[in-house]
């Protein structure tokens, strides 16, 4: 079981928005919160297990998307907690999240499970849902919703202002790269996200794990085209398969998520939705044809 850390979290200023740092600096099941104080109200976005025994006051919630690691402190707060409308119901309702996941159905009370006993998810029939562009008033200061879609239907990152600090949450510029392959995540989307994250300005970008917070444009459009660059480093893998013909079962155990060590109930899934999602964008883009139904090859474009 995973443990919450002992110590509270390093809280680290960038203007008026403090950065709780997260065991392992947010490594998963970690992960980066942040509390912003305005005149009028303080908001704590993305609590996670390392807030479980630290809860910093606050008098709002606000969740970048549907998924445990982001959700983990929640029980700590009675307060409204506010998520993307396109998430709302993982984070009403636990059965919800574990679906979103779209794990085989012999998997789903062993996940259950999981996510109550290991993350401390609960139901929140309470959370109340935005949209793209909601400002939340602190007073003084002001959190924009941006969506920025693909990770999950609701992934949504925040700007506040007037300090310049961007949090892109789970966009988090690790090597693993971008992550699409829940049963409702997008490539397409995905894509979309990192070119509009390329048209904000801000002093500060916050990521929801190890990279933590990266100040200044240049440097974090640097990283973000590094980031991006997994996503073709995929295809090349991919396509490097395809001068024969070969069907979506034997190239899923290529793995082009996770390296060959690593383990669990939905890697297969994971694998394979992410595979599809390639194929149907290397299709689109004429380099790879179905030769037959269920088997595929590079068209050599």
């Amino acid at each position: 079981m995973t443990d919450p850390s002992s110590a509270p979290p390093a809280e680290v200023p960038y203007g008026a928005v403090s950065v709780l740092v997260g065991d392992r600096r947010g490594a998963f099941p970690y992960g980066n919160s942040l509390l912003v104080r305005g005149r009028d109200a303080t908001v704590v976005v993305d609590p996670s297990l390392s807030l479980v025994d630290h809860v910093p006051a606050a008098d709002m919630v606000l969740v970048s998307h549907g998924h445990e690691d982001h959700v983990a402190g929640l029980g700590g707060y009675d307060m409204p907690v506010h998520v993307h409308e396109k998430d709302l119901a993982a984070v009403r309702s636990r059965a919800a999240m574990v679906a979103s996941f779209g794990p085989a159905e012999e998997h789903r009370d062993a996940l259950d499970r999981q996510l109550r006993d290991e993350f401390r998810v609960a139901d929140r029939p309470d959370a109340q849902g935005f949209a793209e562009g909601t400002v939340f008033d602190l007073g003084g200061r002001t959190v924009t919703v941006v969506h920025l879609p693909g990770h999950t239907a609701g992934h949504c990152g925040f700007l506040v202002e007037p300090d310049g600090f961007l949090f892109v949450a789970d966009i988090d510029l690790t090597s693993f790269g971008p992550f699409y392959g829940d049963a409702g995540s997008s490539l397409v989307d995905f894509e979309a996200s990192l070119r509009r994250c390329r048209e904000i300005d801000a002093r500060w970008y916050g990521t929801a794990h190890q990279k933590g917070v990266i100040e200044g444009a240049a440097e974090f459009r640097s990283r973000l085209d590094a980031f991006t660059g997994v996503v073709e480093r995929r295809d090349a893998t991919l396509l490097s398969l395809l001068d024969e013909p070969l069907g979506v079962g034997e190239l899923a155990t290529h793995r082009l998520v996770y390296r060959p060590h690593v383990e669990g109930v939905n890697v297969p899934l994971v694998e394979r939705r992410t595979l599809v999602r390639h194929l149907a964008r290397l299709s689109g883009q004429g380099r790879v044809e179905e030769v037959e139904p269920g088997l595929f090859r590079s068209t050599g474009k």
